[in-house]
């Protein structure tokens, strides 16, 4: 269950909110005006989460790059079909259910 607290709480209790954050590393959510407005969260979850989506980041960067190798590597050898007849395969393998 999300831990919600107003911004009157996070101004009048924050150390208490402070330590819940690093002690159960889980966020704390703020509203304003009775609406979500923040999160909160402490430092070392935060760091290990954008460290987390940076490497998912690198990892597709990489296996864009190897693609992108693979298919210029497919064009210099005249591994290649028309578009037409690309398209149209694609078009037959998702009416099969195949794709």
């Amino acid at each position: 269950m999300p831990n919600i607290k107003s911004s009157t709480d996070l101004r009048n209790n924050y150390h208490a909110i402070s330590t819940f954050c690093r002690e159960s590393r889980e966020p704390v959510f703020i509203t304003r005006n009775g609406q979500g407005d923040l999160a909160v969260m402490s430092i070392e979850v935060y760091e290990e989460l954008t460290k987390a989506h940076n490497a998912r980041i690198e990892d597709s960067r990489e296996e864009l790059y190897r693609l992108l190798a693979e298919g210029g590597a497919d064009v210099l050898a005249g591994r290649t079909r028309p578009h037409t007849e690309v398209m149209a395969d694609m078009k037959r393998r998702i009416a099969d259910g195949k794709l």
